[in-house]
């Protein structure tokens, strides 16, 4: 069997498993259904992935691998900016991720206590610190971790939330939290500025929370375009099925992937 080929059926067990947990549940799902839907034998299935926390694993990597870049990056920044990098960030990969693996989230924690397991916790950890900041307090540290919480978990109980939506409602729990918003970002309800936010800023609807001042575009972050081309890559979601997901407009999305295309040109 050549490298293709064993790529090949490696991507299509992991699309059947995928399938197979979303519709009965990882703990009800055998490797042995698994390899009937793909009539391939248990043998064949066990030789690319050795048990069924493996298959778990392999479809989470690409949620974890986005989470790891995210922390180097917002870890470069000064603290404060750190923090708001660190959130935001983590809201776009989470929704990013909201289709494939939103369904997987609370099955992470049967990960065997393998390289993943200690990498997620590793996450967390380093997560949870840049948001407290320096020297942080018990009470700095508390609200880290649920300001993380916050730009988590609604991604997955709120699955049929626009991602556009879900994005803004989630910053602003974290704004209200913290009691501070980040430079760019205008936090207010409908009767004014949420408490908290610095004197001064310009009132914005609610669906304009987290989304930058009027009069810039919304870009999308180097995390949002690799997810991007990997959506469109894959063949899973259409250009404008990425954009409703990263809340900007379908000719953005398309500027990123014809500059990919364009870089693809250049290098052969």
């Amino acid at each position: 069997m050549t490298s293709e080929e064993t790529d090949g059926t490696r991507s299509r067990i992991l699309r059947a498993a995928l399938d197979l947990f979303a519709e009965q549940g990882y703990q009800r799902t055998s490797l042995r259904q698994i390899a009937e839907r793909l009539r391939l034998t248990k043998a064949a299935i066990l030789y690319h992935f050795p048990s069924k926390a493996h298959l778990l694993a392999a479809l989470a990597e690409p949620l974890v691998r986005d989470l790891e870049a995210l922390l180097d990056t917002a870890g470069a920044l000064p603290s404060r900016q750190a923090r708001w990098a660190l959130l935001e960030g983590w809201v776009d990969t989470m929704l990013a991720h909201r289709g494939p693996l939103g369904m997987l989230f609370h099955d992470l924690a049967l990960v065997d206590r393998g390289s993943t397991y200690h990498r997620l916790v590793q996450i967390a950890m380093r997560a949870n610190e840049i948001v407290a900041g320096p020297d942080a307090e018990r009470r700095d540290r508390v609200r880290a971790i649920q300001a993380i919480a916050m730009c988590s978990d609604p991604v997955v109980f709120m699955i049929d939330v626009p991602a556009s939506v879900l994005r803004g409602d989630m910053l602003d729990g974290a704004c209200r939290l913290l009691g501070e918003t980040p430079a760019e970002v205008v936090v207010t309800d409908r009767t004014g500025p949420v408490t908290g936010a610095p004197t001064g800023t310009v009132a914005a609807t609610p669906d304009r929370v987290g989304r930058r001042r009027p009069g810039r575009p919304r870009s999308m972050s180097p995390d949002q375009v690799r997810a991007a081309r990997r959506m469109h890559g894959t063949g899973t979601h259409s250009a404008d099925e990425i954009a409703a997901e990263f809340g900007v407009s379908r000719a953005t999305v398309y500027r990123h992937l014809e500059a990919d295309q364009d870089s693809e040109t250049v290098t052969r």
